[in-house]
């Protein structure tokens, strides 16, 4: 004979694991305020009124984690399908049938836990699978000591599922990066050798890179300055020379205003500049249309072209101007211009 036994039948609950689980902290080093969003999916949801997610702090290390004067203000709860980030939840002291529960308790406000509304639904079903966001800004969030690295923050709840997130806590988590650039700063002349050949009284002569030189009225460019740099203040460039010499005879330095070749049959010898960029050439040497403006000034540093900032490279072209009178003298003239370029650091 058998005996059959027939009664009542418990269903036990079997937790499931939360997966995707991660905390992201705006800072791992040990003993500062570091916000947290605490990041995982459910596989069972939270649906019903008896419902409570709890997240609770470990209490290991030295230095616990500590949230003493944390509010839950400063927590945010949101879930959905896709992000986690598509309803956010109402928290307040105790549920109702749209607000979520938030209560703080433990040791330093280090367990939190949430209560499912009344209703069980809330601002919308947090149903099976769906992502789940808790979020704590920095305010009162002080992380734990570095020694019990790495720590394992703990979800549990009755709403069913369980799980541990590990966070690592550094003595400190910045990397100091330097680097340095160094001053620079290149100049260069594009002919060091240029020449008006044959003066005449017909009309005025312009240096050109052959050494043949071209007749006015016309100017034209006999080389170009290129110059660059880091400089925060920019940089001048200046010359210095002696006029047209030949042996004693000289030609007689001028200042032209306003005139591309300035007055045939009389002695004058003179220097300008123009550019493309934003240096700013000095008055008295600004070729640029409609201006034709020369000078020189014998034996003397002269600034010529200056720039306030830093600069890439920037080209400046320099005409130099002769005119002689039918009483000039006779003679190979020349002379050397010496070119200077000073950064300003």
């Amino acid at each position: 004979m058998f005996a059959v036994l027939v009664g009542p039948f418990t269903q036990i609950a079997q937790a499931a694991a939360i997966t995707s689980a991660s905390d992201t902290m705006s800072s791992s080093k040990e003993l500062v305020v570091s916000s947290h969003a605490i990041k995982f999916t459910t596989p069972t949801g939270a649906e019903q009124s008896t419902d409570t997610i709890i997240v609770t702090f470990p209490s290991t290390g030295t230095t616990p984690f500590n949230f003493t004067s944390k509010t839950i203000g400063t927590v945010t709860f949101t879930h959905g399908a896709t992000t986690g980030a598509e309803t956010t939840e109402v928290l307040a002291a105790t549920p109702s049938a749209t607000d979520w529960g938030a209560v703080f308790s433990g040791t330093q406000n280090r367990i939190l836990t949430l209560t499912a509304p009344t209703d069980g639904v809330g601002a919308a079903t947090l149903a099976a699978t769906q992502k789940i966001i808790i979020t704590y800004n920095s305010t009162n969030s002080i992380n734990a000591s570095a020694n019990a690295s790495p720590y394992a923050i703990a979800i549990s709840g009755t709403f069913g599922d369980t799980g541990n997130i590990s966070v690592a806590i550094l003595t400190d988590d910045q990397v100091a990066v330097t680097a340095t650039v160094d001053n620079s700063l290149t100049f260069s002349i594009s002919d060091n050798a240029i020449g008006f050949g044959s003066l005449t009284t017909a009309n005025a002569r312009f240096a050109n890179g052959a050494a043949t030189g071209a007749n006015g009225p016309t100017s034209t460019s006999a080389h170009t300055l290129a110059i660059a740099t880091n400089a925060a203040t920019g940089y001048s460039i200046t010359y210095n020379g002696a006029t047209l010499t030949a042996g004693t005879p000289t030609i007689t330095v001028a200042t032209i205003t306003g005139d591309e070749d300035g007055v045939p049959n009389s002695e004058q010898f003179a220097i300008g500049f123009t550019t493309a960029g934003n240096a700013t050439i000095a008055s008295a040497y600004n070729q640029v249309t409609p201006n034709f403006n020369y000078s020189f000034v014998a034996s003397t540093t002269t600034t010529i072209v200056s720039e306030t900032v830093a600069t890439a490279t920037e080209t400046i072209s320099a005409f130099y101007l002769t005119n002689i009178a039918g009483t000039t003298e006779a003679g190979a003239y020349s002379t050397a211009i010496t070119y200077v370029a000073t950064a300003n650091f």
